[in-house]
């Protein structure tokens, strides 16, 4: 047996070298070194997806954006991966070498899914082309941005007008700005918009953006008139019935997300206003609630009706909110727009409602069971705060009453 100081000795040195620990446990101290990534499950729009969850870091979101199955959510400040796009190989031949991965939380189909090349995505992922951007062209987009802001646009419409530009000049990164014509436009739509089948509201967004943004930087090249629009594809608002909403709201138990969900269908209001809305915005002794700075930055008046009056002290009194009408788990902040949309998304699964409802759908059956009730087009218009009498005349095509009162001529046959 060795004298103690002896061993003393030499676990000290040991200790100093770092020997000791790169002989027991080398594996560990290397991946402790490396930031980790956490895949798991989850849906996006009824679509199964694999989300990648991480703490910020620049090398693994410059590897993602370069990824072509990868794609980021704005809403919830997270990346995910369709999972019929996802092979965890594949993952981890371009991420291993800067993570260390942990996929425990998948499910076994797609861990033993190893040894198969991901099938050629069509995907759109919008960061291929922003990475591609010049550093002269988003100084001028940072300069439109700025005038924008001078001039008051909403929070949204300058976010939308902005991606919309990064994605169209990061596709003709090559180009100079003062050499793009109309052409590059017609391009743009049949190589990308219709190529990675996108939306016409994406397309008019484009367009939008590009006609102010050639106003503000002038472009003899561009003739901003002579830039067409896509014709708009009319959809029907879906409603939901009565008798299913009453389903819906029973079976949410939380009384802070009943009262949201509620106050959203009985004023007919939009997410983003729930979301603004003050105690100071809400007179009981009138009972009416007030609506600031909305689409449009318009202010309008909602009669709050008694039966909602009484739910709406009741909620107070339980959670005592500062500032916010609903707030979230930090007292006077609201509550966020994701927290939100998974309350309802929770709810509708709940209640059993096989449907593919929206949580605008809240204001959409607002609107129609007023029409219903025989409520004038006009008052409907001034309680959603509608620009124009034509955007609320489309209710009058989902409106059950007025299509049911049609005789068909059928029953004279």
């Amino acid at each position: 047996m060795l004298p103690k100081k002896i061993l003393h000795f030499a676990f000290s040195f040991l200790f100093t070298k770092n020997i000791f620990f790169t002989f027991i446990k080398p594996k560990t101290f290397y991946l402790n070194k490396l930031p980790q990534i956490v895949l798991s499950e989850g849906d996006i729009k009824n679509t199964h997806v694999i989300f990648v969850d991480f703490n910020f870091d620049w090398t693994i979101v410059s590897r993602l954006r370069e990824y072509l199955y990868a794609t980021y959510l704005v809403e919830k400040k997270r990346w995910y991966i369709h999972a019929e796009d996802f092979n965890l190989h594949h993952f981890f031949t371009h991420f291993n070498p800067v993570s260390y991965i942990d996929y425990s939380q998948l499910k076994t189909k797609h861990r033993n899914k190893l040894d198969t090349q991901p099938r050629k995505s069509i995907r759109f992922n919008p960061h291929i082309f922003k990475q591609k951007l010049p550093e002269e062209t988003i100084k001028k987009i940072d300069a439109f941005k700025g005038w924008m802001e001078q001039l008051r646009y909403s929070k949204n419409t300058i976010n939308t007008y902005v991606h919309q530009l990064e994605i169209f000049f990061g596709y003709f990164s090559e180009k100079e700005i003062t050499e793009i014509e109309n052409n590059d436009v017609l391009k743009f739509n049949s190589e990308v918009v219709l190529k990675y089948g996108l939306s016409t509201t994406f397309q008019n967004q484009t367009v939008s953006a590009l006609k102010k943004f050639f106003a503000y930087n002038y472009n003899r090249n561009i003739d901003i008139d002579s830039i067409k629009r896509p014709r708009k594809i009319l959809q029907l608002p879906k409603v939901i019935d009565k008798k299913d909403l009453k389903q819906f709201f029973s079976s949410i138990k939380n009384q802070k997300h009943r009262m949201a969900l509620e106050t959203i269908y009985a004023c007919g209001l939009r997410r983003s206003e729930l979301l603004n809305l003050k105690l100071k915005h809400i007179d009981s002794k009138r009972e009416m609630l007030m609506v600031v700075n909305s689409k449009g930055n318009k202010d309008r008046m909602i009669p709050i009706s008694p039966r909602l009056l009484e739910k709406m002290k009741a909620y107070y009194f339980a959670y005592r909110p500062k500032v916010y009408f609903i707030e979230g788990q930090v007292p006077g902040k609201g509550i966020s727009a994701g927290s939100l949309q998974k309350i309802f998304v929770s709810a509708i699964k709940r209640s059993k409602i096989n449907k593919p409802f929206t949580l605008h759908c809240l204001r959409h059956s607002f609107a129609t069971h007023l029409l219903e009730n025989g409520t004038d087009l006009r008052y409907i218009q001034e309680l959603l705060g509608h620009k124009s009498s034509k955007t609320t005349e489309i209710y009058t095509h989902v409106s059950r009453k007025s299509l049911k009162s049609i005789k068909n001529p059928f029953d004279d046959l």
